[in-house]
């Protein structure tokens, strides 16, 4: 039998022709665990508001490995020491980065599993997988949870000017054609320099800093935030809490074995086992949009209209405010929809809440970005921009948010 070529060459729309750097890192991309993210939305239900979000969470684990490749190369020439089995490990700790993500990225979080996080999962697909690669990815996990003596590396991999920010902001202005997104990546890369174990960025990359911090906050109010991406998210998950409140009281709901094991039983942190994490690396969008299809017809009202509100685009109204809402307009509207639909106070709390949101484009207390001067003084990018928008930026907004029926 003809050996295979393992040494691929991916054709990406945005940076062209993406090399896999070695076998071992093309068998983790052909592993079960990896190919589902082709099968996981990386914008989670945004296409309902920009139609050309359609790219998953895969497309971005590829791009984000195609920089940090050239993030290593960069660094390299400017006399920083990479050892062969760090730059490895840095190629395999951000292509993982995003591996334990659920269906529709973050509404699995917040519904059917019991606050697990995504990095969590992460870190156990990462595991798991290393025990099946017999240990290869041991110095990638120490990276990835930044217990690696040389901190540097996983700034590269999780910090304020990491490579998967620097992919996805750029990947999913790309997709929505909001170009106030479109950072220059690649020019960043070209910028930065490591000094006393720290990722710096040269003086006169600063622009290019300030580019990437005001693209960043203009893409949370403009993409991720946008009110009806914030409300059909919300939708999402109080449509999995209403099927696993109904699954507890026993109503049996068509769903996929993976889905329908999550809608019984109560998972948390600690009980994730290696087949319950494969039971979750089976699930995706496809288990949930098939399910909405099919719970669109029960005979539960609420679970019905959520998934019809879902799959028709026939979303809540949203109200944004600056002040917390008031509990009488709280009360007002679970009224009306309660008279409206014969519904119980709970009931209609699935059509009727509130929440915040926050935006805090960069962290002046947390990872700051770090310029090193002509004169080799590290200063933080805020203190040294001329303009003052990068301190204003980082200051955190909030906006308060009612949702609730539209008056047909």
């Amino acid at each position: 039998m003809k050996p295979r070529n393992k040494l691929k060459i991916i054709n990406d729309p945005i940076y062209g022709f993406i090399t896999v750097p070695s076998e071992l890192i093309f068998e983790l991309i052909e592993h079960r665990y990896f190919q589902r993210l082709r099968r996981i939305s990386q914008m989670g239900m945004s296409y309902l508001v920009y139609p050309g979000a359609h790219h998953t969470r895969f497309h971005h684990a590829l791009g984000a490995m195609f920089l940090m490749q050239k993030a290593v190369r960069v660094l390299r020439s400017k006399t920083t020491e990479i050892t062969s089995e760090e730059e490895h490990a840095l190629y395999i700790a951000i292509l993982l980065h995003d591996i334990g993500h659920g269906p529709f990225s973050h509404a699995m979080e917040h519904s059917i599993v019991e606050n697990v996080s995504h990095e969590h999962v992460s870190l156990l697909m990462m595991q798991s997988l290393n025990e099946q690669f017999n240990g290869e990815l041991t110095l990638a996990i120490t990276i990835f949870k930044n217990e690696y003596h040389r901190s540097f590396l996983h700034q590269l991999v999780s910090g304020q000017l990491d490579m998967d920010r620097l992919d996805y902001l750029r990947r999913d202005s790309f997709y929505t054609g909001v170009s106030e997104g479109a950072v220059n990546s690649e020019r960043l890369i070209t910028m930065l320099n490591v000094i006393d174990d720290n990722l710096v960025v040269e003086e006169k990359g600063i622009y290019s800093v300030e580019k990437f911090i005001v693209a960043r906050r203009l893409m949370y109010w403009q993409v991720y935030l946008h009110k009806t991406s914030l409300v059909a998210e919300q939708l999402l998950v109080r449509l999995l809490k209403r099927a696993k409140q109904l699954a507890d009281e026993g109503t049996v709901l068509p769903a996929s074995n993976a889905l329908s094991f999550f809608l019984k039983n109560h998972i948390s942190a600690t009980d994730f086992s290696t087949e319950i994490l494969d039971t979750f690396a089976a699930l995706d969008d496809y288990d949930i949009i098939s399910a909405m299809k099919t719970w669109a017809l029960n005979e539960d009202f609420v679970l019905a209209e959520l998934s019809r509100m879902l799959l028709q685009r026939d979303l809540l109204k949203i109200k944004l405010k600056k002040k917390p809402i008031s509990e009488e307009k709280i009360s007002l509207k679970i009224s009306e929809v309660r008279n409206k639909h014969n519904l119980t106070k709970e009931e209609a709390t699935y059509f009727v809440f509130t929440g915040l949101i926050e935006n805090q484009a960069y962290n002046m207390k947390k990872d700051t970005i770090n310029l090193i001067t002509k004169t080799g003084k590290v200063v933080d990018v805020a203190k040294a921009s001329d303009q003052l928008n990068i301190e204003a930026l980082s200051k955190k907004v909030v906006k308060y948010y009612l949702c609730y029926p539209k008056a047909h």
